[in-house]
């Protein structure tokens, strides 16, 4: 998998740069073209000619020694990069990168990257648990970046615990097994709808639900991280699309969703209505506040759109995935959308239940296919449960020759 990829190595300063020769080394042997990033406390540990001699590439080290007039360095080799590596990362780097520090010529190429980046941490067992450098290493594996485990054992402080730079032989397994997976739906386009919606009363109120997005957002990221075009329908949420494979359009109303679903529809191969949408609006909405009075408000509700149902009715030849959040007997309601609604699958959670449902980390549920199937999704983190989704979605894809 690493045959002609242009893979960038990022060398921070610890005693376990001396294993980043080796995975140089090898990454060379695997024919990748290979370019090394050194940061000055790296030369303290590792010469820069090694790594010149072991890339057969000028090393840098410095974000003012521009080798090449023509350009600027770091945009540059941020630019050449189809991956980088930052191995070893030390506990000042990830907090530096997961800050927007760029101070240096690894932190600012770092910046300046789209390409992936896998982060190999090397440290002593107590900085590795450090709550700090725990949550800034959750702060970039929000941003898509992969992370390689650092493994157990006897540590160069005399420790013995987690926090052993992985060795390259394992880092680049990872690598190759990471880019097999994620060509799992690069021929796909996914339409995927999030959050909830608004429906106006006034200029003051309006009737909502309590989805975050979260769901939805994590699925558009783990299918983009697959290698989808995605186009991520959202209603009004405060969280962010992070990855470049994603086309976000924003609405408000049930009424705005159902355009931008139906106008994008036939472009997709894989739609997935994770939204909560309301099934009811005010009959009649006011130009101005409505004001306080004596007695009761009576507001007449009308009946939304049936987005998954048009959509459902519609198809040509889309695979298209529900989502229930019930209640009361959730496995029969899911199982009658399916039918009524010509869907593919759905993926049905009881949200009274603990761990499941709204402004949640977590979520679990199951996921229905349309030819009898159930699976069990357990309590996880959401972007794990969509993981296991999208796995099924790709599994059943298979299974039909879609």
């Amino acid at each position: 998998m690493l045959t002609d990829q242009n893979v960038l190595v990022c060398v921070t300063g610890g005693i376990a740069a001396y294993k980043a020769c080796d995975l140089v080394s090898k990454l060379t042997q695997a024919n990748a073209n290979v370019k090394v990033i050194m940061s000055e406390s790296a030369t303290k540990f590792v010469s820069p000619l090694t790594f010149q001699a072991l890339s057969r590439n000028d090393v840098f080290t410095d974000t003012f020694d521009e080798k090449d007039s023509r350009v600027i360095a770091h945009i540059d080799l941020a630019d050449w990069a189809h991956l980088v590596i930052l191995a070893p990362a030390t506990a000042n780097t990830i907090s530096k990168i997961s800050l927007g520090i760029g101070d240096d010529m690894v932190t600012t190429t770092l910046l300046a990257t789209g390409a992936p980046v896998y982060i190999a941490p090397a440290m002593n067992v107590h900085m590795y648990q450090h709550p700090a450098v725990m949550k800034n290493m959750q702060q970039l594996v929000d941003w898509g970046h992969h992370f390689i485990e650092p493994g157990e054992g006897y540590l160069a402080c005399g420790y013995v615990g987690k926090g052993r730079l992985e060795e390259p032989v394992t880092i680049i397994q990872v690598i190759n097994d990471h880019l097999k997976t994620n060509k799992l739906l690069s021929d796909k386009k996914l339409l995927i709808s999030a959050g909830p919606t608004r429906e106006e009363i006034d200029p003051v109120r309006f009737f909502s639900n309590r989805s975050t997005g979260t769901m939805g957002f994590k699925l558009a990221e783990v299918a983009a991280q697959l290698g989808a075009e995605v186009t991520l329908v959202t209603g009004p949420v405060s969280i962010e699309a992070n990855h470049p494979n994603i086309r976000r359009i924003d609405v408000t109303s049930a009424e705005e969703m159902f355009e931008q679903m139906v106008e994008n529809f036939s472009e997709a191969d894989i739609v997935i209505k994770a939204a909560a949408v309301a099934d009811y609006r005010p009959k009649q909405t006011f130009t101005e506040k409505v004001k306080k009075h004596q007695g009761d408000l009576t507001i007449e509700m009308e009946r939304t759109k049936d987005i998954l149902q048009h959509l459902g009715e519609q198809k040509k030849g889309q695979f298209i995935v529900g989502f229930a959040a019930e209640t009361t007997d959730p496995i029969h309601y899911a199982r009658g959308k399916i039918k009524k609604k010509h869907l593919d699958a759905i993926v049905v959670n009881d949200v009274s239940e603990e761990g499941a449902g709204f402004g949640l980390h977590t979520n679990k549920g199951h996921y229905l296919t349309k030819n009898g199937d159930q699976f069990e999704l357990p309590l996880a983190q959401k972007d794990e449960v969509a993981k296991q989704i999208l796995q099924l979605i790709i599994e059943q894809l298979k299974d039909e020759d879609l």
